[in-house]
């Protein structure tokens, strides 16, 4: 019997959300309750996750442990004592106790994965367009109501490209019309544009936009207000994962063009399905240059750990500079020198 450890890597949130809850189900149906449990790799201690994994519940059956954000789970101490739990369940042969490794990168590192058995890794690959929309027109009617064909358009040219945020943009419908209703493409502009949540990735379209440099600025300031007003203290992690998934994903777009790849085919394999899509990732490369990518990554990762080492005291301040860092100064750092009213 393979070790319940599991590992579901890649972009496409929601049907990685459904698997996970799949695999809940069936432990439950097994051993009729589990206690359930949900940690991020940057905020846990692996010591304590693990001894969680080796103590059997007096009360519960079955456990099921989801570690988020597995890409960050690099120290050899921390994979040597995952490693142990593996060797413990293979000696027992338990199956109560499942932990799912999660990650929106494709990979994780090299020693964790291969902890993993084979059979248990998943890849959730970004869906090409026209299943994109073949699972828009579903889940509109799965819910009572249809949706025209420039309205499918529309909301995956101003919607996230996974089924967990179409699912959450696409409900709003449901609330503002009643069943049977056919979405149209203006009706799709009404709500989802002048009801857009601030996020991450819409601070990455107005690092973007065709304004000065001071303007642009202002604006990716005005956003970070704005989501710092409706998250948590700890939405850097949130902020900052958001613009390196853009960032790493702009760097694949370089080596794809440099490589003379760009091709359909390759473009759909590596997330560019939509036009939509290519017409941001085209004008961010003119932006930003594939040495300038790399810099913004690392100043992103800069921030993080500066942000976690320092605590939340001066987190304002950090975002206001890595913001400036990347829309003013195209990734690089600034100098005592610098001048904020450029």
């Amino acid at each position: 019997m393979a070790v319940p450890l599991y590992l579901y890597t890649g972009p496409e949130l929601g049907e990685k959300k459904e698997k996970i809850l799949t695999l809940k189900e069936a432990l439950k149906k097994k051993y009729g309750s589990s206690d359930d449990f949900s940690y991020y790799a940057a905020d846990m201690q692996m010591n304590e996750v693990v001894a969680q994994l080796m103590t059997e519940s007096l009360f519960t059956p079955a456990s099921f442990v989801v570690i988020n954000n597995a890409e960050l789970i690099k120290d050899k101490k921390d994979t040597d004592l995952l490693s142990q739990w593996v060797e413990s369940a293979k000696k027992t042969g338990s199956d109560a106790t499942v932990l799912v490794l999660t990650s929106e990168e494709f990979k994780v590192d090299a020693k964790l994965e291969k902890l993993v058995p084979p059979s248990n890794k998943v890849v959730f690959w970004e869906m090409f367009e026209d299943r994109k929309e073949q699972w828009l027109h579903s889940f509109f009617q799965k819910n009572g109501y249809s949706i025209d064909t420039d309205a499918v358009e529309a909301v995956l040219e101003m919607v996230e490209n996974n089924t967990e945020e179409l699912k959450s943009e696409c409900s709003r419908f449901f609330m503002c019309f009643p069943k049977g209703h056919c979405v149209t493409a203006a009706e799709v502009e009404q709500i989802l544009s002048h009801n857009r949540e601030e996020s991450a990735f819409t601070l990455f379209d107005a690092m973007m936009e065709n304004a000065p440099a001071q303007k642009k600025f202002e604006n990716c300031l005005s956003i970070l207000q704005k989501i710092r007003m409706l998250k948590k203290d700890n939405d850097h992690f949130v902020i900052i994962g958001g613009l390196l998934y853009c960032f790493r994903k702009l760097a694949l777009w370089h080596s794809l063009n440099a490589a003379g790849r760009a091709d359909e085919l390759e473009l759909k394999k590596n997330g560019f399905a939509s036009a939509a899509v290519r017409k941001q990732y085209a004008q961010a490369a003119k932006i930003w240059t594939p040495g300038q990518v790399q810099a913004v990554i690392s100043l992103l990762s800069k921030t993080d750990m500066e942000i976690r080492s320092s605590g939340m005291t001066f987190q304002d301040t950090q975002l206001i500079l890595m913001i400036y860092e990347i829309v003013i100064k195209k990734g690089a750092y600034c100098s005592v020198y610098d001048d904020f009213s450029v």
